[in-house]
């Protein structure tokens, strides 16, 4: 997704996760080595070990502040054919905005991959690296050019941290990164979004173990809001039992009570079918403990309804439709 908010300031302070891919999701920037049961910081541990281009892309990353000294590098992690980084502008920039700032790092980036590939996309064994591809970040851009010669894909993704809890997470989302993309190529199918899944005379976009379905007993989780404390904790102990036994739970997880059943299920690796109002894009994939669940083939997501950048309240005719499908899913 290359989107921007229309109602940001981006010349501000704030911190940024960008996000790039190579053009043609061509690996060029590294080969990603490891293990997945490996430890954090063991030698095995899941890794990408860098090319010449892509020791040149975080170089060219690393060098943005002494660029733009309002501007702090955080973070980065480079991918066999994709980039993530963290920026943080620490102050407003009077008319200096992200946008300059990645036009910049795409300049220095894409002329190192010209003197690396002179022939655009044939690969070249044996060629020296750039002694300086960070020197050429303020100069302007070349992203718009036609021809050979680039090395990204036209535009970028940018996150904006609205909540200052959410940097750790996207530190360790950074990090974690190797170790999900081995995950993705153990078990490909899990994590591919399937588009036009029929099941009930309902049509889903689906991420994750699509054989949860044909699970002989599937329970509905849907609490009123009006149940007591001691009826919602005997409504979670006949369903987690339930699922001790092979049950699959189907829920969109939209009230407290369907929250909270669905979370104890899931910590305690039952397998889960939920609903979501939010579709997938065509790269989507799930995030943190979810994705390692997909990853164990315990968890389904299921949405009937496109995808949308907006943040969005679910509506009342919304939840109810949900509560519907998932009902008809467990008949």
């Amino acid at each position: 997704m290359l989107r921007r908010s229309d109602t940001h300031d981006y010349t501000g302070k704030c911190f940024y996760l960008v996000t790039m891919t190579v053009e043609g999701r061509r690996p060029l920037l590294g080969v990603l080595t490891g293990r997945v049961e490996a430890r954090p910081g063991a030698a095995d541990a899941p890794a990408v070990d860098l090319s010449p281009l892509g020791q040149a892309v975080s170089e060219a990353w690393e060098a943005i502040s002494s660029h733009y000294p309002q501007v702090a590098v955080i973070a980065q992690q480079v991918m066999p054919d994709h980039f993530h980084g963290i920026l943080f502008f620490r102050e407003s920039t009077d008319g200096l905005h992200l946008g300059h700032v990645i036009r910049g790092f795409k300049a220095a980036t894409n002329r190192a991959y010209r003197e690396l590939f002179p022939s655009s996309c044939a690969a070249s064994i044996g060629v020296p690296r750039p002694s300086s591809c960070a020197a050429t970040l303020s100069q302007p851009t070349i992203e718009g050019r036609k021809g050979p010669g680039l090395l990204w894909s036209k535009g970028y993704n940018d996150r904006i941290l609205y909540n200052y809890y959410q940097l750790d997470r996207w530190k360790a989302y950074l990090r974690d990164n190797p170790r999900r993309l081995l995950v993705k190529h153990q078990h490909p199918e899990f994590f591919r979004v399937q588009r036009n899944l029929q099941y009930a005379e309902l049509s889903f976009s689906a991420i994750g173990n699509r054989f949860l379905l044909d699970y002989p007993v599937k329970l509905q989780v849907q609490c009123s809001r009006r149940l007591t404390l001691e009826a919602l904790e005997q409504k979670k102990a006949d369903l987690l039992s339930a699922a001790a036994q092979g049950a699959v739970l189907v829920s969109p997880a939209i009230s407290p009570g369907e929250k909270a059943i669905m979370r104890a299920a899931f910590d305690a690796g039952y397998p889960l079918i939920i609903l979501q109002e939010n579709g997938f894009t065509d790269l989507a994939k799930p995030g943190g403990a979810r994705f390692d669940a997909c990853a164990r083939g315990q968890l389904l997501l299921l949405a009937p309804w496109e995808h949308h950048n907006e943040r969005l309240v679910i509506r009342r005719d919304q939840c109810l439709q949900l509560n519907e499908m998932a009902r008809r899913i467990c008949e």
